[in-house]
């Protein structure tokens, strides 16, 4: 949604309201992005692709194909809803729409549309006819996420954060993902999120510290995720780390005791479990042949692929 070469069209945040679900992240992806041609040379197939973080709730997100020439072919499924803690929405009422300037005022909005959806949810679920109008679609979004047909792709980076993250998601019973979590440095916060059955998509790594939110962030805070045994995978935030170059960011976990193929499947296999992806992130019967050889060790910086394979079709040889 950030476009090689085309700084003026970045479309990562409608501006349009700070809570529009209906906004869907694939209608802003044009597929001749150089990006795209550059990943697959480089062994990244595939993309879970999120609305910005500007708003409370930003839009769907979406899992596409690198390899093809238009979204059409490039669609795969919904990933879930993108929704956001933290400052990034309190900081952006110079946009259009109702806005909070704070984060307590986040969270509010947030609340009061799931507390709405929950209501109405309710009558549907009754049988009593809704009389004065038909349920609006932004509802009917919210109440999928709430009937767990759909998940809400959570950003955050502070460790109050995550505790706001976990109260909500208790308090609406939903199926909530973390995505960031930069900021969280102790080993308790991560354990706290993996007794609530909260997975997270961490990152990104390698990435400066250009906030106050970050001022804990440091590479070493993935040890605690380790020890913590929470269920993760490592995110590129591309533009922020070229998605070209993911493969080095596993290295880091190298360091904390990770053998090469467990630290591989934190962007890989793990990484489609969390999004409730079948069919790939594994080599076995029944899974898409999406396979990429190499002509070395990966973690090797001599190392690059020679033949990438793309659910059976050859999308770049060497």
């Amino acid at each position: 949604m950030v476009r090689s070469g085309e700084p003026d069209k970045e479309e990562a945040n409608e501006r349009m309201n700070s809570v529009y679900p209906l906004v869907n992240a694939l209608h802003s992806i044009y597929m001749d992005d150089p990006a795209f041609n550059e990943s697959v040379e480089s062994g990244v197939l595939y993309s879970t692709v999120l609305p910005g973080s500007g708003n409370i709730i930003a839009g769907k997100a979406v899992l596409i194909r690198n390899f093809v020439d238009d979204i059409g072919q490039a669609y795969i499924m919904d990933v879930g809803i993108k929704a956001a803690l933290g400052s990034n929405p309190s900081s952006t009422t110079d946009w259009k729409g109702d806005r909070p300037s704070t984060r307590m005022g986040s969270i509010a909005m947030l609340r009061d549309n799931f507390i709405k959806a929950k209501t109405m949810q309710r009558l549907l679920d009754t049988g009593k006819k809704i009389i004065e109008k038909e349920v609006e679609p932004l509802t009917e979004v919210i109440i999928e996420i709430l009937s767990n047909k759909n998940k809400l792709m959570v950003h955050l980076h502070k460790e109050d954060d995550v505790m706001v993250l976990i109260q909500l998601a208790k308090e609406f019973g939903i199926k909530v993902v973390a995505n960031h979590c930069m900021d969280v440095h102790r080993e308790s916060v991560f354990t706290v999120l993996k007794a609530a059955s909260i997975p997270i998509v961490y990152g990104p790594m390698d990435s400066f510290s250009y906030k106050v939110e970050l001022k804990h962030e440091n590479w070493t805070n993935v040890d605690n995720l380790l020890k913590s045994g929470a269920k993760f995978s490592l995110m590129s935030d591309h533009p922020v780390i070229l998605q070209r170059n993911m493969i080095y960011i596993p290295r880091h976990l190298l360091r904390f005791g990770l053998s090469k193929a467990d630290a591989i499947s934190k962007i890989i296999k793990e990484a489609a479990e969390i999004i409730w992806v079948r069919q790939l992130g594994q080599i076995k019967q029944g899974f898409k042949a999406s396979i990429i050889v190499w002509n070395g060790d990966p973690f090797s910086l001599s190392s690059y692929p020679i033949l990438v394979i793309a659910e059976g079709r050859t999308a770049y040889r060497e």
